[in-house]
């Protein structure tokens, strides 16, 4: 047998071995055996260099390094869900869906794997790239370490796709972490406290070497892309399981919220027979076609509500109350606990909101406290242990003055929180500004994190985002752990801000209230600053979906001389303080004053192309018809309720070649 050949058959049965092991849990052949064919794999690509490939059996024991890790565009977002925690909420969204679309409709029920999210990209049924979570717009390239991991497919099997996109959850099971931990213990180093955070610093690890190491697992359960002709949630798991990934059978079809219901209520007492953590169950509208017609909020699908279950609680001592000042100045009150496991990890503070809550729950120094982990990331406190009350503990006076610079605090008539108005003076105000500005989903400066930009605050070297643009290599090389590769990449990643679109530069100004959709709608309607900082609080709620407080936010910032001074230094260093004349040219307001909901299949142009081409020409697009809709834009199986409904109101109703002559 001639060596390519040899070679292509070592790879084949690797990787069904490989296949039965890891996914199916079903071996056909011992550890020794396999071993003995892997090496013999590796002794053939070393001496044939010219038969190399990147997805072979052999790239699963790592090597490669990683310095640092490249950021990555999703294709397509990943978006985050809504949650609930009651049987009433669940049927609240049902009662949304069904509303939104016709038909019968039934829901995928998954389980809620607590891991750290992946989106692994194949094209002609090879792995390409891994990419994590992220901000869900982008995220870090980890393609090497990912490949370490034995249930992930380098190559598949079957029908698929030419290009497709699978996410899911790279997780760590019980044994797996117990044994790691009883390695640790042994060697005399400190144990991991979770498997999900061990999961995820995995990931990052600069050697996949020793990624591989690991007993990582990769369960997936999100087909997306194009023209993947899957026309189901449920069709596209079994599609999945038939190329080779490693899908949970725990996944169940059902027709009703109280049939979800059973299966929470199920998994809620099993999932501790489960080999990995899990912490609720993810509902999905099965139908592909029903789940364009939801669409999407600005964070998460409507087709989907996780469904979380009942957090875990335990009782600690409140040992004292301090204060934190965010970047908007607002003031956080946080209660300093006697440590306490909860959750797989050692809580010493948890959030207590504000004055409010303090005052409702009778929260003070000295009591027994009730603290929970639910669906937050951050631990809060849910109640007092009165029965443990000293009886001369004493009333919690709120802060009245600033913890970091002593100015006197403020309260906004209908606000919950207390304010330091303080906002050019002080410190976490500053720094909490400019580390916002550098952040990701912002202006995204390489080279800068939230250390160094204290460090720089600290020094005097900026005392503001455009002094960022001031710096010269000189002035950052003297910092802490500053070499002279970093303070090149620093500076670089300074100037290659200039070229971040003006949405997020708008977004990245750290306006009170102004989010990413807000900062996008702001700037469409304006075209760029100086228009922006012209608006009255009149005419910016005259714009659709701002309301007064955004306006006012947004009037209000624009007000002091020392803000508008920064963005005029801004516009002056040759930051993008305006729409792109090429964004500009695709956009018109022929359809300004109208709104559109889309319903149906479309042949020459997809329905999230449409919604673009509305929004991109003044038009409004909305999920249901209304007294307040213009146009229905019908395709193929619309539904008959929303047809009924437009007819009723008297909305009218055009197909996509009279959409497309609109535009024309």
């Amino acid at each position: 047998m001639d060596v390519e050949k040899k070679i292509n058959q070592l790879r084949e049965e690797l990787q069904q071995h490989n296949y039965n092991y890891y996914v199916l849990d079903k071996p056909e052949i011992s550890d020794y055996d396999f071993d003995i064919k892997l090496k013999e794999l590796q002794e053939l690509e070393e001496k044939h260099p010219e038969f190399a490939d990147e997805n072979s059996p052999t790239q699963r024991v790592g090597g490669a390094v990683t310095k640092s890790f490249a950021t990555v565009v999703h294709e397509f977002r990943m978006y985050s869900l809504s949650n609930s925690y009651s049987k009433e909420e669940l049927e609240d969204w049902e009662k949304r869906v069904k509303k939104l679309v016709d038909g019968k409709v039934e829901y995928v029920c998954e389980l809620k794997y607590d891991g750290a999210s992946i989106s692994l990209t194949y094209e002609n049924g090879q792995l390409v790239r891994a990419v994590t979570r992220g901000d869900g717009i982008q995220g870090d390239d980890v393609t090497n370490n990912v490949k370490t991991i034995r249930s992930v497919p380098l190559k598949l099997k079957g029908d698929f796709p030419e290009k497709f996109h699978i996410r899911g959850e790279i997780v760590l099971p019980y044994e797996g972490f117990a044994k790691m931990n009883a390695e640790r213990v042994e060697a005399g180093e400190e144990p991991y406290a979770n498997p999900r955070n061990t999961a995820s610093g995995s990931l990052k690890l600069q050697d996949s070497a020793e990624v591989a190491k690991r007993p990582l697992d990769c369960l997936l359960y999100n087909i997306t892309g194009e023209n993947i002709n899957i026309k189901s949630q449920f069709e596209s798991l079994q599609k999945a399981r038939e190329w080779g990934f490693k899908v949970p059978d725990e996944s169940e079809l059902k027709t009703s919220t109280s049939a979800v219901m059973d299966y929470v209520n199920y998994w809620d007492v099993h999932r501790h027979d489960l080999p990995y953590e899990t912490d609720g169950v993810v509902v999905k509208v099965n139908s592909f076609h029903q789940q364009d017609e939801l669409g999407y909020t600005a964070k998460s699908p409507r087709w989907a509500m996780a469904y979380k279950f009942k957090a875990e609680q335990e009782s600690t001592k409140l040992n004292k109350i301090t204060y934190q000042v965010g970047r908007t100045g607002a003031i956080t009150p946080v209660a300093n606990l006697e440590p306490v496991q909860l959750a797989g990890t050692v809580v010493k503070r948890a959030s207590l909101h504000n004055a409010d809550q303090i005052e409702k729950l009778d929260i003070r120094e000295g009591d027994t406290v009730f603290v929970e982990k639910g669906g937050e990331i951050i631990p809060k406190i849910v109640g007092v242990d009165f029965t443990k009350r000293d009886p001369d503990s004493k009333l919690t006076k709120y802060a009245q003055t600033c913890p970091e610079c002593d100015t006197e605090l403020i309260r906004n008539e209908g606000e919950a929180a207390h304010y330091c108005p303080n906002y050019n003076g002080c410190p976490p105000q500053i720094n909490g500004r400019i580390q916002h500005y550098i952040s990701r989903k912002a202006m995204d400066i390489e080279g800068l994190g939230g250390e160094t930009v204290n460090l720089l605050v600290s020094e005097k070297l900026i005392a503001n985002y455009a002094d960022l643009y001031t710096l010269k290599k000189e002035d950052v090389l003297p910092l802490e752990r500053m070499a002279d590769k970093s303070a090149e990449n620093l500076i670089n990643g300074i100037e290659k801000s200039k070229e971040i679109p003006f949405e997020r530069v708008l977004f990245a100004l750290g306006i009170r209230y102004v989010g990413e959709t807000v900062a996008k709608k702001l700037a469409k309607h304006y075209k760029n600053i100086d228009a922006l900082e012209a608006a009255s609080e009149e005419d910016l709620i005259a714009i659709d979906e701002i309301g007064e407080r955004i306006a006012w936010s947004v009037a209000d910032f624009f007000a002091s001389e020392e803000n508008r001074r920064i963005v005029e230094r801004l516009k002056n260093y040759g930051l993008q303080m305006q729409i792109s004349a090429e964004k500009l040219a695709n956009q018109t307001n022929i359809l300004e004053g109208n709104t559109f909901v889309i319903s149906g299949v479309f042949e020459k142009v997809s329905r999230n192309e449409l919604k673009k081409m509305i929004e991109d020409n003044g038009g409004k697009v909305s999920g249901s018809i209304s007294s307040k809709t213009n146009y229905l834009l019908a395709g193929e199986n619309m539904g008959p309720s929303k047809l009924a409904k437009a007819e009723k109101l008297g909305t009218n109703l055009i197909s996509e070649d009279q959409f497309l002559k609109m535009l024309k």
